[in-house]
């Protein structure tokens, strides 16, 4: 029995429901931002303290990365197997816990210990939170809600940052685990309310359990609209949503090769650029010879791109489409990545980098947000998505050595070369191989051939994705 779970969740109007999914996801999501970018205002406290050494406070971050990248793979296989909600509701559970621990650690060792742990949590929720909420939004609204998911996250940025000159000078730098933990642990209590994807139960054979959700969720839908009925689900394709099973070996083959190649290409480059440039801003502007009150300010006057970008790509991904706006923005970023070595105005300097930051972080609602859980079919989504973010995340253990060669050989213009060359690799990845997402129905997304379900072939070669 297939209960066409993807076509009655996508014929239903916005309604409070989908709202309540997106704050539920997004608040938890707004603490994977706020936890991962608590570190730059509390090391720098356990450093002024003694409690850490510089040589300490690398490793906290470097673990907080390995970490991160093994719970995006993790929590792709384990989403997959075992749900949407047992997953998300698990790393929110793990980095919170993890962060309380962070408060009471009584050495950096045990501090860092916890940071590990804190990553798989983060890095987990990266993935999960943005599949779920895929899988309930309609199609017309799936970019702008998804890249709203992407606002939330930067938004922990200047938000950790505020706290943290408030907190830590009355309290000191465990208040903002403890903040962070509470969060977290809240949001786990909160999401206790969220149902399982109807859309995964559906694809894994649990069609009673996915028939049930959904005529709760019409039932809420329709009593909100006063009665009136709702309008008549598309048929489904015969053959699609969970009559088979798709193996994890068929993303290493044919068009969803393809897709995969689109998906880890683009989240290197994001992070690179995130990781290689934004988060090196006042080191750049020290070296340039600006103050250390001078290097900050500017960075803050150009962090201000990390919302205003966000909120660009998410109210303008289901208007402009997500290649257009993919290739457009990348364009945007090689043009001003172009200017930026050769300013050397003052007043003019922090205005070109926030034209140039405004654009990265499109890319960073478009990509992280939008565009990469659309690439994938309901059964291997969170795999896919994992895999991707695995190998995104793995780039930024290297990019700081790659920085800081080029840096110190060619100065920013060397940074910004490679970066202006991996965007140029991005556009035409994007170009050749991309498909066009928006509008269209996560199911008309698959590609012809997933019908045949190559995880039932015993020969994983002997029908190859086309």
């Amino acid at each position: 029995m297939n209960v066409n779970a993807g076509a009655r969740l996508d014929r239903l109007p916005m309604s409070g429901f989908h709202r309540r999914i997106m704050w539920l996801i997004g608040i938890g999501m707004f603490f994977d931002g706020f936890d991962i970018y608590v570190a730059s205002t509390v090391l720098g406290a356990t450093l002024k303290s003694g409690f850490s050494t510089l040589g300490q406070n690398a490793l906290f971050v470097s673990l907080t990365f390995l970490g991160m990248m093994l719970g995006s793979l993790g929590t792709g296989f384990l989403g997959d197997r075992f749900g949407r909600r047992f997953t998300y509701q698990a790393n929110l559970a793990v980095f919170g816990l993890a962060s309380l621990g962070a408060a009471l650690a009584p050495s950096m060792s045990v501090l860092i210990a916890c940071r590990f742990v804190m990553g798989l949590g983060l890095g987990a929720e990266n993935v999960v939170g943005y599949s779920t909420l895929t899988e309930f939004v309609p199609p017309q609204k799936r970019g702008k809600l998804q890249g709203l998911m992407a606002v939330f996250v930067v938004s922990g940025l200047p938000v950790a940052g505020l706290i943290g000159l408030l907190l830590i000078p009355s309290f000191g730098w465990r208040a903002m685990f403890v903040l962070g933990g509470i969060g977290a642990l809240g949001v786990w209590y909160a999401r206790k309310s969220l149902p399982e994807s109807p859309r995964w139960l559906d694809s894994v054979g649990r069609h009673d359990e996915a028939d049930a959700i959904l005529r709760r969720i019409e039932t809420e839908v329709t009593a909100a609209r006063g009665g009136e009925p709702l309008p008549v689900p598309a048929s489904t394709k015969p053959g699609a949503a969970g009559s088979q099973m798709l193996s994890f070996g068929s993303l290493f083959s044919g068009v969803m090769l393809q897709r995969m190649i689109v998906g880890c290409v683009t989240l290197i480059v994001i992070n690179t650029l995130l990781y290689g440039f934004v988060t090196w801003l006042p080191t750049f502007f020290v070296h340039q010879g600006f103050s250390i009150a001078k290097s900050f300010g500017f960075a803050l006057v150009m962090s201000l791109g990390a919302p205003i970008g966000s909120a660009i790509g998410a109210l303008t991904a289901d208007a402009w489409g997500r290649k257009p706006t993919i290739i457009g923005s990348s364009l945007a970023a090689i043009v001003f990545g172009a200017m930026y070595p050769f300013i050397t105005n003052p007043v003019v300097l922090p205005i070109v980098g926030l034209l140039l930051t405004i654009p990265i972080y499109v890319l960073v609602a478009l990509l992280f947000a939008v565009y990469v859980p659309e690439l994938f079919p309901t059964e291997v989504r969170l795999r896919a998505s994992g895999v991707c973010n695995t190998l995104g995340r793995g780039a930024t253990i290297i990019t700081p050595f790659i920085v800081v060669s080029l840096f110190a050989q060619y100065g920013i213009v060397g940074v910004l070369a490679m970066m202006i060359g991996l965007l140029a690799v991005q556009i035409v990845v994007v170009a050749w191989l991309g498909v066009e997402p928006t509008g269209r129905r996560l199911e008309d997304l698959q590609p012809e051939d997933t019908s045949s379900r190559d995880a039932l072939h015993t020969d994983a070669h002997a029908s190859p994705l086309k």
